[in-house]
């Protein structure tokens, strides 16, 4: 719900903070202290449409904020989170109008953009009145309501998810027919390209391993150059260095035998003569087995060559163009099974045509004998709204096409006077009349998801025992939904559970609006204000206290 208001710099609004609480809130006050004005503030908060002319007199922009309460909403809350915005129990909404016309939006603090805003508030608050953020005005919200009135929600769901997928279906099947030659050489491409990936009998290691064998072999001369000649200098030859550290090791040895401090040196010594031998007959080894063979050194590098072609057609490394061969794989598999997709899909999509139809009509009866009860149930509530003669119908009109939403489209025909044959809503009902069609509406629908509504004009032209069963009828709406209502009728106000004064201040040749929260003897005063006019008397101040009396015992 609605928690708190502010308004700065609109119109002759200068400075204005509210805290607003759940139940049913009245704003009264003179003609022209400024209650429109909030109206059309929570009306820039919804997304409606902003004018440098809305800026008061004097000042570069205006601001609205509104902050929200939704922590009883998970659906809410996901829907903020989803539009990429941190959410935990609030949601503070804030929009600034300037002058050079750099308009902003912020949600959460982060900034956003008008469908956002949009999106999010017309989930969260209603205004019936003005024709501009009318719900019951849109052909799609009436069919919605009607829907709701008629318990046909599930059937619509149903009827739209077998819609979706015959789209979708029936989509396959023309891109099927439209892309045939273009599978053709498509397929040709794939299957080059599969055979040679193939052919290449790619490993994803074999890069490394081949260059490693390509440098062996190409220095493989020199590679048994430089083992052979280690191998004769340590081992071979008269001047080996084996030779020479045998003999040292002998005359070590034979020391050792008239001093043994020198046992552990002569240890030493006959160590390193046995670990160079080990290497001596490790190098010999080494260069018998190195290969110097130029045909497999040639091989190796054609092998390179082909790798590396490859990886210039088909991905920067082997490993991307072994995965760029299953890929083409998978898709050429694809790309043969369309023929069998093709028998299948026509199957299916003949089948969801079938289903459709069933449900559609299954649709359009539940529509048919919901539309002709809540006709009846509107007509009741609004010929007790000072509407005695008018008529409501919601309209059935069928579609030459199936369509998401079910094989007919919904109007709401309105006449509110007879002898007038029904038109659109959006065509002849006045604002007052739209208002007193919506809380109608509220009372006869089940119970709907967005928290807070507000009415403006649900008073126009309506008196006495009517504008009593109008007050009676916000409060119990009130009792689902937090309800703001202008109103001019004390028979209105006397059932608010929250009453707001909205007064027009001239200080020093500048008008601006103030809003009281009225306590009970106050409240009582603006009621005689209501009831008599600028002269309050004992006996009208006696009447308002009546009323509210009254209206506190109706217990509604």
């Amino acid at each position: 719900m609605l928690t708190d208001l502010s308004i700065k710099n609109i119109a002759i609004i200068e400075n204005l903070s509210i805290s607003l609480h759940s139940g049913f809130t009245v704003l009264t006050g003179e003609t022209g202290a400024g209650k429109s004005i909030i109206i059309d503030a929570v009306g820039l908060i919804m997304g409606g449409r902003t004018s440098s002319e809305m800026i008061r007199t004097g000042a570069d922009e205006g601001v609205v904020e509104a902050l929200f309460d939704i922590s009883g909403s998970y659906e809410l809350k996901a829907l903020v989170s989803e539009h990429g915005f941190e959410c935990d129990k609030e949601l503070l909404v804030k929009r600034i109008i300037s002058r050079n016309g750099k308009n902003r939006i912020f949600i959460n603090g982060s900034i956003a953009t008008l469908s956002i805003l949009s999106a999010l508030t017309s989930k969260l608050i209603n205004i019936y009145g003005q024709h501009e953020s009318q719900t019951l005005l849109k052909p799609e919200n009436q069919l919605f309501l009607l829907d709701a009135f008629a318990g046909a929600e599930a059937a619509r769901k149903a009827y739209t998810a077998v819609y979706k997928e015959l789209l979708l279906t029936a989509e396959l099947l023309a891109n099927l027919d439209e892309e045939s030659r273009e599978t053709a050489r498509r397929i040709d491409l794939l299957k080059y390209q599969s055979d040679e990936i193939a052919s290449a009998a790619l490993k994803p290691d074999e890069e490394r391993e081949l260059e490693e064998k390509r440098l062996l072999l190409a220095n493989a001369d020199r590679l048994v150059s430089v083992a052979t000649f280690a191998f004769e200098r340590l081992y071979d030859g008269n001047s080996a260095i084996l030779g020479e550290l045998r003999r040292i090791s002998s005359s070590i040895n034979d020391a050792a035998k008239i001093d043994q401090t020198l046992g552990e040196l002569s240890l030493a010594v006959e160590n390193s003569y046995l670990q160079l031998e080990d290497a001596a007959i490790s190098l010999r080894d080494y260069s018998a087995r190195i290969d110097t063979d130029p045909k497999m050194l040639q091989d190796i590098s054609d092998r390179i060559d082909l790798v590396n072609r490859m990886k210039r057609k088909y991905g920067t490394t082997l490993e991307e163009v072994l995965a760029y061969g299953m890929k083409i794989k998978d898709e050429l598999e694809a790309l043969f099974s369309r023929n069998l997709d093709r028998n299948r899909l026509e199957e299916k999509k003949s089948e969801l045509e079938t289903k459709l139809l069933e449900l559609g009509k299954t649709l359009s009866d539940l529509r048919k004998e919901g539309g002709a009860e809540l006709k009846r149930a509107l007509e009741n509530e609004v010929h007790q709204l000072a509407m005695k003669n008018a008529v409501i119908d919601p309209a059935l009109i069928p579609l030459s096409e199936p369509s998401e939403k079910g094989m007919e489209r919904v109007e709401f025909l309105f006449s509110p006077n007879p002898g007038e044959v029904p038109r659109a809503l959006s065509r002849i009902a006045s604002g007052g009349e739209l208002s007193r069609l919506m809380l109608a509406m509220k009372q006869v629908l089940p119970e709907g998801a967005v928290p807070t509504l507000v009415f403006d004009e649900v008073d126009a032209g309506i008196g006495g025992h009517i504008a009593e069963l109008v007050g009676r009828k916000l409060k119990k709406v009130a009792g689902r939904h937090q309800v703001f209502c202008i109103t001019h009728l004390p028979q209105v106000a006397v059932f608010a559970d929250h009453h707001l004064k909205v007064e027009k201040i001239i200080e020093k040749g500048r008008t601006t609006t103030e809003i009281t929260r009225l306590d009970q003897s106050s409240r009582t005063e603006e009621i005689a204000r209501m009831l008599g006019g600028a002269e309050i008397t004992s006996t009208t101040r006696q009447h308002a206290a009546e009323m509210l009396e009254a209206a506190t015992a109706a217990g509604i």
